[in-house]
Protein backbone atom coordinates (compact mmCIF):
# COMPACT_ATOMS: atom_id res chain seq x y z
CA UNK A 1 0.00 0.00 0.00
CA UNK A 2 2.40 2.54 -1.25
CA UNK A 3 -0.13 4.95 -3.60
CA UNK A 4 -1.84 7.83 -1.88
CA UNK A 5 -4.71 6.45 -1.76
CA UNK A 6 -8.65 8.73 -1.48
CA UNK A 7 -12.47 7.55 -1.35
CA UNK A 8 -14.16 6.44 -4.25
CA UNK A 9 -17.63 4.72 -5.25
CA UNK A 10 -18.87 5.84 -1.39
CA UNK A 11 -21.42 7.89 -0.16
CA UNK A 12 -19.44 11.11 0.65
CA UNK A 13 -20.24 12.30 4.26
CA UNK A 14 -19.62 15.95 3.46
CA UNK A 15 -21.11 17.32 0.43
CA UNK A 16 -20.89 20.66 -0.46
CA UNK A 17 -24.54 21.22 0.68
CA UNK A 18 -23.54 20.68 4.23
CA UNK A 19 -21.67 22.87 6.37
CA UNK A 20 -18.09 22.56 5.93
CA UNK A 21 -15.41 20.95 8.16
CA UNK A 22 -14.48 22.03 11.19
CA UNK A 23 -10.60 22.23 12.84
CA UNK A 24 -10.15 19.98 16.06
CA UNK A 25 -9.39 22.39 18.69
CA UNK A 26 -5.83 21.26 20.14
CA UNK A 27 -6.34 18.19 23.30
CA UNK A 28 -5.08 19.39 26.46
CA UNK A 29 -2.19 17.14 28.20
CA UNK A 30 -2.17 16.04 31.01
CA UNK A 31 -5.67 14.92 31.43
CA UNK A 32 -6.77 11.46 31.78
CA UNK A 33 -7.70 10.17 28.31
CA UNK A 34 -9.94 6.89 29.57
CA UNK A 35 -13.51 6.16 28.49
CA UNK A 36 -15.22 8.78 30.35
CA UNK A 37 -13.59 11.49 28.73
CA UNK A 38 -15.58 14.21 26.75
CA UNK A 39 -13.07 14.54 23.93
CA UNK A 40 -12.64 10.71 23.25
CA UNK A 41 -16.63 10.43 23.43
CA UNK A 42 -17.07 13.15 20.88
CA UNK A 43 -14.34 11.94 18.62
CA UNK A 44 -14.93 7.83 19.01
CA UNK A 45 -19.18 8.56 18.48
CA UNK A 46 -17.96 11.41 15.22
CA UNK A 47 -15.48 8.63 13.78
CA UNK A 48 -17.96 5.57 13.69
CA UNK A 49 -21.03 7.75 12.24
CA UNK A 50 -18.45 9.01 9.72
CA UNK A 51 -17.10 5.38 8.65
CA UNK A 52 -20.78 4.20 8.84
CA UNK A 53 -22.24 7.14 6.26
CA UNK A 54 -19.09 6.06 3.92
CA UNK A 55 -19.93 2.56 3.82
CA UNK A 56 -20.84 1.77 -0.29
CA UNK A 57 -24.44 0.08 -0.76
CA UNK A 58 -22.70 -3.36 -1.80
CA UNK A 59 -21.40 -3.19 2.11
CA UNK A 60 -17.68 -2.29 1.31
CA UNK A 61 -15.48 0.55 2.15
CA UNK A 62 -12.34 1.46 -0.35
CA UNK A 63 -9.51 3.69 -1.05
CA UNK A 64 -9.47 4.94 -4.83
CA UNK A 65 -11.55 2.33 -6.19
CA UNK A 66 -8.70 -0.19 -4.30
CA UNK A 67 -8.16 -2.26 -1.27
CA UNK A 68 -11.45 -3.17 -0.37
CA UNK A 69 -10.83 -6.43 1.24
CA UNK A 70 -8.50 -4.58 3.55
CA UNK A 71 -10.68 -1.59 4.07
CA UNK A 72 -13.60 -2.92 4.72
CA UNK A 73 -12.34 -5.26 7.69
CA UNK A 74 -10.11 -2.32 9.22
CA UNK A 75 -13.50 -0.37 9.00
CA UNK A 76 -15.49 -3.41 10.14
CA UNK A 77 -13.18 -4.17 12.88
CA UNK A 78 -13.43 -0.63 14.16
CA UNK A 79 -17.25 -0.58 14.18
CA UNK A 80 -17.06 -4.15 16.30
CA UNK A 81 -14.68 -2.30 18.86
CA UNK A 82 -17.49 0.02 19.03
CA UNK A 83 -19.41 -2.63 20.31
CA UNK A 84 -22.08 -3.84 17.25
CA UNK A 85 -22.13 -7.10 16.38
CA UNK A 86 -24.05 -8.43 13.32
CA UNK A 87 -27.27 -8.68 15.65
CA UNK A 88 -26.96 -5.90 18.50
CA UNK A 89 -25.61 -2.41 18.40
CA UNK A 90 -26.06 1.18 17.26
CA UNK A 91 -24.01 0.04 13.43
CA UNK A 92 -25.57 -3.67 13.68
CA UNK A 93 -26.82 -3.24 9.55
CA UNK A 94 -23.52 -1.96 8.84
CA UNK A 95 -21.31 -5.00 10.20
CA UNK A 96 -23.72 -7.14 8.55
CA UNK A 97 -22.96 -5.45 5.06
CA UNK A 98 -19.50 -5.67 5.81
CA UNK A 99 -19.35 -9.40 6.42
CA UNK A 100 -22.07 -9.98 3.63
CA UNK A 101 -19.65 -8.30 1.19
CA UNK A 102 -16.00 -10.10 2.26
CA UNK A 103 -18.42 -13.67 1.88
CA UNK A 104 -19.42 -12.64 -1.04
CA UNK A 105 -15.59 -11.97 -1.95
CA UNK A 106 -14.10 -15.88 -1.21
CA UNK A 107 -12.95 -17.88 -3.73
CA UNK A 108 -12.54 -21.53 -4.56
CA UNK A 109 -8.67 -21.49 -2.83
CA UNK A 110 -9.69 -20.00 0.13
CA UNK A 111 -8.71 -16.38 -0.75
CA UNK A 112 -10.70 -13.85 0.39
CA UNK A 113 -10.49 -10.91 -1.67
CA UNK A 114 -10.37 -9.71 -5.66
CA UNK A 115 -6.41 -9.78 -7.01
CA UNK A 116 -7.79 -7.72 -9.99
CA UNK A 117 -8.72 -4.93 -7.41
CA UNK A 118 -6.84 -5.54 -3.74
CA UNK A 119 -3.29 -4.87 -4.56
CA UNK A 120 -1.21 -6.93 -2.29
CA UNK A 121 -4.14 -8.80 -1.18
CA UNK A 122 -2.35 -10.67 1.42
CA UNK A 123 -3.00 -7.52 3.68
CA UNK A 124 -6.82 -7.98 2.82
CA UNK A 125 -7.63 -11.60 3.42
CA UNK A 126 -5.46 -11.57 6.55
CA UNK A 127 -7.40 -8.32 7.70
CA UNK A 128 -10.53 -10.10 6.30
CA UNK A 129 -9.39 -13.34 8.47
CA UNK A 130 -8.95 -10.82 11.69
CA UNK A 131 -12.77 -9.52 11.13
CA UNK A 132 -14.19 -12.33 10.31
CA UNK A 133 -12.77 -14.53 13.72
CA UNK A 134 -14.14 -11.56 15.73
CA UNK A 135 -17.77 -11.67 14.42
CA UNK A 136 -17.94 -15.40 14.20
CA UNK A 137 -17.81 -15.31 18.49
CA UNK A 138 -20.95 -13.48 18.28
CA UNK A 139 -23.06 -14.54 15.38
CA UNK A 140 -26.11 -16.11 16.62
CA UNK A 141 -27.69 -17.37 13.52
CA UNK A 142 -26.87 -21.31 13.17
CA UNK A 143 -26.29 -21.16 9.33
CA UNK A 144 -24.48 -17.97 9.06
CA UNK A 145 -22.04 -19.68 12.02
CA UNK A 146 -21.52 -22.44 9.80
CA UNK A 147 -20.45 -20.07 6.66
CA UNK A 148 -18.09 -18.09 8.09
CA UNK A 149 -16.89 -21.27 9.45
CA UNK A 150 -16.28 -22.76 6.15
CA UNK A 151 -15.03 -19.59 5.06
CA UNK A 152 -12.14 -19.36 8.00
CA UNK A 153 -11.13 -22.97 7.60
CA UNK A 154 -10.37 -22.13 3.69
CA UNK A 155 -8.72 -18.87 4.16
CA UNK A 156 -6.41 -20.53 6.75
CA UNK A 157 -5.60 -23.23 4.44
CA UNK A 158 -4.84 -20.68 1.88
CA UNK A 159 -2.66 -18.87 3.85
CA UNK A 160 -0.65 -22.02 5.15
CA UNK A 161 -0.24 -22.86 1.41
CA UNK A 162 1.02 -19.21 0.57
CA UNK A 163 3.50 -19.05 3.60
CA UNK A 164 6.60 -19.27 2.03
CA UNK A 165 9.60 -21.27 2.59
CA UNK A 166 11.09 -18.61 5.06
CA UNK A 167 8.20 -19.09 7.11
CA UNK A 168 6.85 -15.67 5.90
CA UNK A 169 4.25 -14.17 3.77
CA UNK A 170 4.57 -11.59 0.98
CA UNK A 171 2.55 -9.33 -0.76
CA UNK A 172 1.14 -12.36 -3.11
CA UNK A 173 0.85 -15.67 -2.41
CA UNK A 174 4.60 -17.71 -2.19
CA UNK A 175 4.04 -19.40 -6.07
CA UNK A 176 2.76 -15.89 -7.02
CA UNK A 177 5.42 -13.61 -5.32
CA UNK A 178 8.37 -16.14 -6.09
CA UNK A 179 8.71 -16.77 -2.54
CA UNK A 180 9.04 -12.95 -1.28
CA UNK A 181 8.95 -12.35 2.06
CA UNK A 182 8.08 -9.24 3.98
CA UNK A 183 7.43 -8.20 7.82
CA UNK A 184 4.30 -6.54 7.83
CA UNK A 185 1.81 -8.43 5.81
CA UNK A 186 3.40 -11.72 7.99
CA UNK A 187 2.06 -10.19 10.54
CA UNK A 188 -1.06 -9.44 9.09
CA UNK A 189 -1.63 -13.07 8.15
CA UNK A 190 -0.23 -14.25 11.84
CA UNK A 191 -2.50 -12.32 13.65
CA UNK A 192 -5.25 -13.11 11.32
CA UNK A 193 -4.70 -17.17 11.70
CA UNK A 194 -4.70 -16.66 15.46
CA UNK A 195 -7.83 -14.80 15.70
CA UNK A 196 -9.30 -18.05 13.90
CA UNK A 197 -7.65 -20.19 16.12
CA UNK A 198 -9.01 -18.86 19.37
CA UNK A 199 -12.66 -18.62 17.35
CA UNK A 200 -12.16 -22.68 17.32
CA UNK A 201 -11.44 -22.34 13.54
CA UNK A 202 -8.38 -25.33 12.60
CA UNK A 203 -5.28 -24.10 11.73
CA UNK A 204 -2.12 -26.22 11.75
CA UNK A 205 0.10 -25.01 14.59
CA UNK A 206 3.45 -25.44 12.76
CA UNK A 207 2.15 -22.67 10.37
CA UNK A 208 2.09 -20.06 13.56
CA UNK A 209 5.44 -21.66 14.43
CA UNK A 210 7.41 -21.61 11.56
CA UNK A 211 6.01 -18.03 11.58
CA UNK A 212 7.05 -17.08 14.86
CA UNK A 213 10.92 -18.37 13.86
CA UNK A 214 11.04 -15.86 10.75
CA UNK A 215 9.77 -12.93 12.90
CA UNK A 216 12.64 -13.85 15.39
CA UNK A 217 14.95 -14.44 12.37
CA UNK A 218 14.21 -11.22 10.94
CA UNK A 219 15.28 -9.65 14.58
CA UNK A 220 18.14 -7.60 14.90
CA UNK A 221 20.79 -7.27 17.71
CA UNK A 222 19.09 -4.33 19.14
CA UNK A 223 15.83 -5.12 18.87
CA UNK A 224 14.66 -4.13 15.55
CA UNK A 225 12.41 -6.99 13.47
CA UNK A 226 13.87 -6.21 9.83
CA UNK A 227 11.74 -5.46 6.69
CA UNK A 228 11.93 -8.83 5.47
CA UNK A 229 14.67 -11.92 5.77
CA UNK A 230 16.84 -10.62 3.25
CA UNK A 231 18.00 -7.62 5.28
CA UNK A 232 16.01 -3.93 5.44
CA UNK A 233 16.63 -2.84 8.89
CA UNK A 234 14.67 -2.54 11.94
CA UNK A 235 11.44 -0.76 11.17
CA UNK A 236 9.44 0.62 14.66
CA UNK A 237 6.37 -0.34 12.91
CA UNK A 238 7.10 -3.92 11.87
CA UNK A 239 8.67 -4.60 15.46
CA UNK A 240 5.35 -3.74 16.84
CA UNK A 241 3.56 -5.41 15.13
CA UNK A 242 6.04 -8.24 15.70
CA UNK A 243 5.56 -7.99 19.69
CA UNK A 244 1.69 -7.63 19.14
CA UNK A 245 1.85 -10.34 17.16
CA UNK A 246 3.72 -12.74 19.63
CA UNK A 247 1.08 -11.43 22.10
CA UNK A 248 -1.46 -13.27 20.44
CA UNK A 249 0.67 -16.27 19.79
CA UNK A 250 0.86 -16.09 23.98
CA UNK A 251 5.16 -14.98 24.01
CA UNK A 252 5.36 -12.87 26.82
CA UNK A 253 8.81 -13.25 28.06
CA UNK A 254 11.96 -13.76 27.88
CA UNK A 255 15.01 -11.87 26.73
CA UNK A 256 13.75 -11.86 23.07
CA UNK A 257 10.31 -10.03 23.66
CA UNK A 258 12.21 -7.61 25.98
CA UNK A 259 14.46 -6.79 23.36
CA UNK A 260 12.19 -6.55 20.88
CA UNK A 261 9.89 -4.46 23.47
CA UNK A 262 13.23 -2.15 23.93
CA UNK A 263 13.29 -1.13 20.30
CA UNK A 264 9.90 -0.23 20.27
CA UNK A 265 10.09 2.21 23.73
CA UNK A 266 12.73 3.77 22.45
CA UNK A 267 11.49 4.72 18.72
CA UNK A 268 7.59 4.96 19.52
CA UNK A 269 7.35 5.98 23.44
CA UNK A 270 8.10 9.82 21.86
CA UNK A 271 4.43 10.31 20.37
CA UNK A 272 6.05 13.15 18.47
CA UNK A 273 8.90 11.03 17.20
CA UNK A 274 8.27 11.14 13.00
CA UNK A 275 11.75 9.63 12.25
CA UNK A 276 10.19 6.33 10.69
CA UNK A 277 7.51 5.68 8.35
CA UNK A 278 3.89 4.72 8.72
CA UNK A 279 2.79 6.21 12.27
CA UNK A 280 -0.64 5.32 12.32
CA UNK A 281 0.17 1.61 11.69
CA UNK A 282 3.50 1.36 14.10
CA UNK A 283 0.36 2.79 16.90
CA UNK A 284 -2.48 0.77 15.68
CA UNK A 285 -0.06 -2.40 16.80
CA UNK A 286 2.02 -0.60 19.69
CA UNK A 287 -1.06 0.49 21.29
CA UNK A 288 -2.72 -3.14 21.81
CA UNK A 289 0.99 -4.37 23.49
CA UNK A 290 0.76 -1.63 25.67
CA UNK A 291 -2.69 -1.96 26.61
CA UNK A 292 -1.80 -5.58 27.28
CA UNK A 293 1.06 -4.96 30.05
CA UNK A 294 -1.97 -2.46 31.38
CA UNK A 295 -1.85 -0.41 34.52
CA UNK A 296 0.19 2.64 34.87
CA UNK A 297 2.41 1.89 31.64
CA UNK A 298 -1.09 1.75 29.55
CA UNK A 299 -2.27 5.11 31.27
CA UNK A 300 1.20 7.17 30.28
CA UNK A 301 1.13 6.25 27.14
CA UNK A 302 -2.55 6.24 26.42
CA UNK A 303 -2.62 10.04 28.03
CA UNK A 304 0.39 10.40 25.30
CA UNK A 305 -1.23 9.28 21.90
CA UNK A 306 -4.92 9.95 22.44
CA UNK A 307 -4.45 13.84 22.56
CA UNK A 308 -2.38 13.64 19.33
CA UNK A 309 -5.11 11.23 17.73
CA UNK A 310 -7.74 13.98 19.20
CA UNK A 311 -5.99 16.94 18.43
CA UNK A 312 -5.60 15.26 14.23
CA UNK A 313 -9.39 14.79 14.08
CA UNK A 314 -11.53 16.49 11.62
CA UNK A 315 -15.47 17.33 12.31
CA UNK A 316 -18.34 17.93 9.76
CA UNK A 317 -22.11 18.29 9.98
CA UNK A 318 -24.58 17.38 8.20
CA UNK A 319 -28.56 16.64 8.62
CA UNK A 320 -30.05 13.67 9.07
CA UNK A 321 -34.05 13.60 10.21
CA UNK A 322 -33.90 17.43 10.89
CA UNK A 323 -31.71 16.87 13.33
CA UNK A 324 -27.78 17.86 13.55
CA UNK A 325 -25.22 14.92 13.30
CA UNK A 326 -20.91 15.26 13.81
CA UNK A 327 -19.14 13.30 12.21
CA UNK A 328 -15.35 12.95 12.88
CA UNK A 329 -12.78 11.40 10.58
CA UNK A 330 -8.62 11.61 10.25
CA UNK A 331 -7.11 11.93 6.94
CA UNK A 332 -3.44 12.02 7.93
CA UNK A 333 -0.91 9.81 5.87
CA UNK A 334 -1.13 8.39 2.21
CA UNK A 335 -2.82 5.40 2.36
CA UNK A 336 -6.22 7.18 2.70
CA UNK A 337 -8.91 8.34 5.21
CA UNK A 338 -10.96 5.09 6.07
CA UNK A 339 -7.65 3.64 6.96
CA UNK A 340 -6.46 6.15 9.39
CA UNK A 341 -9.94 6.69 10.51
CA UNK A 342 -10.75 3.05 11.15
CA UNK A 343 -6.81 2.61 12.65
CA UNK A 344 -7.24 5.97 15.02
CA UNK A 345 -11.10 4.29 16.14
CA UNK A 346 -9.22 1.19 17.34
CA UNK A 347 -6.62 2.65 19.05
CA UNK A 348 -9.49 4.49 20.82
CA UNK A 349 -11.53 2.05 21.79
CA UNK A 350 -9.30 -0.77 22.92
CA UNK A 351 -10.69 -0.10 26.68
CA UNK A 352 -13.88 -0.99 25.93
CA UNK A 353 -12.57 -4.35 25.37
CA UNK A 354 -15.41 -5.24 22.84
CA UNK A 355 -12.69 -7.62 20.43
CA UNK A 356 -11.51 -10.79 21.94
CA UNK A 357 -7.89 -10.29 20.39
CA UNK A 358 -7.14 -7.44 21.97
CA UNK A 359 -8.72 -8.52 25.67
CA UNK A 360 -5.98 -8.85 28.66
Amino acid sequence: MNARLVLRGCALAVPLALLPALAASAAEPGKKYDLKNAEVQRVTDGGLEWLAKNQSRMGHWAAQNRYPTAMTALAGTALLGGGSTTTQGKYKKNVTKAVDYLLSRRRSNGLIGDPTRDDRYTYGHGFAMLFLSQVLGEEEDAERREELIKTLAMAAKFSGQSQTPAGGWGYVSAKDGGGFDEGSTTITQVQGLRGCRNAAVPVPKEIIDKAIVYIHKCTTADGGVQYNSHGGGGRPAISAAAIACLYNAGEYDGDYVGRVLGYCQKNLDNISNQGFGHWHYAHYYYSQVVYRQGGETWEKYRDKVFPRIISEAKFSKEMEGGKEKELAYWDQGYIGVVYTTAMNLTILQLEKGALPIYQR
